[in-house]
């Protein structure tokens, strides 16, 4: 039986060790008030998935592949802008240096990843959220930043989804009310929320969202990680 370790880094960061050992990171801004993870810790990356170009996501993700040699996956103009701002070379960057768009897949060491769209703001590009198949199965969704929207059902529909991890902070994204109604929408096994806390503007508290997602889809099992901790999935 294989296990996913998901680790929340804090903000919309997660580190993902997949059970044949494969490690993905997730917006790993890893800087911010919150986090008690450090850039020095990090010590090898099979991929490092970008959602958009502000600061508060982007944050180390070019450090980090060019620490460990990690793939960079990012919206095709996000990629170029930190390919050229960090100097990483062109095979580092998915696609052969082009990146991806909305709808796009790329399948890597055994990793299926299919970029799906996001309502939100960014530098360069397009938001976008990810839909991440492992090797055992397991399938993941990160919304990235975004507002609420009707194809998160198909995206349940399509891709049968294990574990879901949603924005709840509002003011930037959805409030816990509309992620309560995007995890019913969704109906994964288990959602994490993420993206609150880090800024005194953001939702402080994830209780009002975990209250409810029991509401709104009772059968879904709420994970609430603080910032450093690792959960462990067994498909």
């Amino acid at each position: 039986m294989g296990k996913t370790k998901i680790k929340w880094l804090s903000h919309a960061g997660f580190q993902i060790t997949s059970s044949g050992g494969k490690v993905l990171y997730i917006d790993p801004w890893l800087d911010n008030p919150v986090s008690v993870t450090k850039l020095d810790e990090v010590k090898e990356a099979t991929l490092v998935l970008v959602t958009h170009d502000h600061m508060d996501h982007v944050g180390q993700a070019a450090e980090i592949v060019t620490k460990t040699g990690g793939l960079l996956v990012a919206n095709v103009e996000t990629a170029k802008r930190l390919q050229n701002d960090a100097k990483i070379p062109a095979e580092k960057v998915c696609y052969f240096g082009y990146g991806m768009n909305i709808g796009g897949n790329l399948v890597y060491e055994g990793i299926s990843v299919t970029m799906t769209q996001a309502f939100h703001s960014t530098g360069t590009g397009a938001p976008c959220g990810y839909i991440i198949k492992m090797e055992d199965g397991t399938t993941l969704y990160h919304a990235g930043d975004t507002g609420i929207f009707d194809s998160m059902k198909t995206f349940g529909e399509l891709y049968s989804i294990d574990i879901a991890m949603l924005p709840v902070g509002s003011v930037f994204t959805m409030d816990p009310f509309q992620a309560a109604k995007a995890t019913k929408m969704i109906s994964p096994k288990k959602v994490i929320p993420m993206h609150y806390k880090t800024f005194p503007i953001l939702v402080q508290d994830p209780k009002d969202f975990v209250t409810l997602a029991k509401k709104e889809a009772p059968g879904v099992e709420v994970i609430q990680l603080t910032p450093g901790q690792e959960y462990t999935y067994s498909k």
